[in-house]
């Protein structure tokens, strides 16, 4: 597919241009966020059904070492934004530099993950544009028109849509896109861009940082999730599923009424105004799972529910479940892999 331009050398004209599709790449702690990866992946299938580049843009001089592992995702080149008034998130400066890319490079289509930091620039990307975004996007079905399936109300529909548009932005529904990579693949080429920004730009940024617990494991990140619920009781009743997220090295996760009561922080929360999480195992004690609590554990591979009611929700998702009080289960199925785990040494 191809973009008109204005072409320069004869006025009234236009000339025809392939621009790239370019997806915005998040990154920490040394390694690219997954659900960017997922995103690339998405990027990858549309670049290939226009028959162009898929291309990078990557914030902050930390993301250089990052670059030669995405040649395995299909980007051929990378855009490492580099300027000191971005060492930190800024997210009306990222869409600042991304319009610029943009700009530039004749993009045909701009993503990013569907993620808090995503959704934000890529808001600020179509408000400083003009340009509609479709968020929560699982994958396009046509390119000429523009056809799309997202996610609407909390993940409960399916939206088929078509995106009109000179340049088209969209975000990509966390885990909703199984991550494809091709190791083996060349690495990118590497382009050093610096932005010009403006004071209001920067008027929104990120000041520091709250570093996580000590041996923590990241909610979004975790293979295992042990998650607690109304039926705990009481913030005192989370150290029996502290233990056996302990012995499972599993992530400790919560409902909204767990927070809302005070209980445990609100960077624990699963559910639509939480972390979408994708574990191997999910263990829900004591969660009765209304629908917004769903949306964030319904791409967990596996559901055990643990509640001593048959016809809570959260039943209808299990993959399996227990008929009990958490409290009785929970230490039952902690004593047992301690007893297995002695057994074993």
């Amino acid at each position: 597919m191809q973009r008109a331009r204005p072409d320069p050398s004869a006025p009234g004209r236009t000339r025809l241009v392939s621009g790239p599709v370019l997806a915005l790449v998040e990154h920490d702690g040394g390694e690219v966020d997954r659900l960017s990866l997922e995103a690339l992946t998405l990027g990858r299938r549309i670049a290939e059904a226009l028959g162009t580049a898929l291309e990078a843009v990557v914030v902050g001089v930390a993301g250089r070492g990052l670059a030669a592992g995405l040649g395995a995702h299909g980007v051929s080149r990378v855009h490492l934004v580099v300027s000191d008034q971005l060492a930190d998130h800024a997210p009306m400066a990222w869409a600042a530099a991304l319009a610029q890319i943009t700009d530039a490079s004749a993009a045909l289509v701009v993503l990013a993950a569907g993620s808090d930091r995503g959704n934000e620039v890529m808001a600020y990307l179509a408000a400083r544009t003009g340009l509609p975004m479709a968020a929560n996007v699982l994958e396009v079905t046509s390119t000429d028109p523009f056809l799309l399936t997202r996610q609407r109300w909390a993940g409960s529909l399916l939206e088929d849509a078509r995106l009109d548009a000179p340049v088209r932005l969209l975000t990509v529904a966390p885990h909703g896109v199984a991550v494809d990579e091709r190791p083996g693949a060349a690495a990118p080429a590497v382009v050093d861009v610096s932005p010009t920004l403006t004071d209001v730009d920067l008027r929104v940024r990120l000041t520091g940082h709250e570093p996580r617990a000590s041996g923590g494991i990241a909610l979004g990140e975790a293979r295992v999730v042990v998650g607690g619920g109304r039926g705990v009781g009481s913030s005192a009743g989370f150290a029996e599923l502290e233990e056996l997220a302990n012995l499972l090295g599993a992530a400790v996760g919560v409902s909204r009424a767990v927070t809302s009561a005070g209980w445990r922080p609100h960077t624990e929360q699963i559910g639509q105004t939480g972390q979408r999480i994708a574990p191997e195992l999910y263990i829900a004690c004591g969660i009765s799972g209304a629908i917004q609590h769903i949306v964030g554990c319904k791409a967990s591979k596996r559901i055990l529910a643990i509640n001593p009611d048959g016809e809570a929700p959260i039943m209808g998702v299990a993959t399996y479940a227990v008929l009990g009080d958490l409290h009785a289960v929970v230490p039952a199925v902690s004593a047992e892999i301690r007893r297995r785990a002695a057994a074993r040494s």
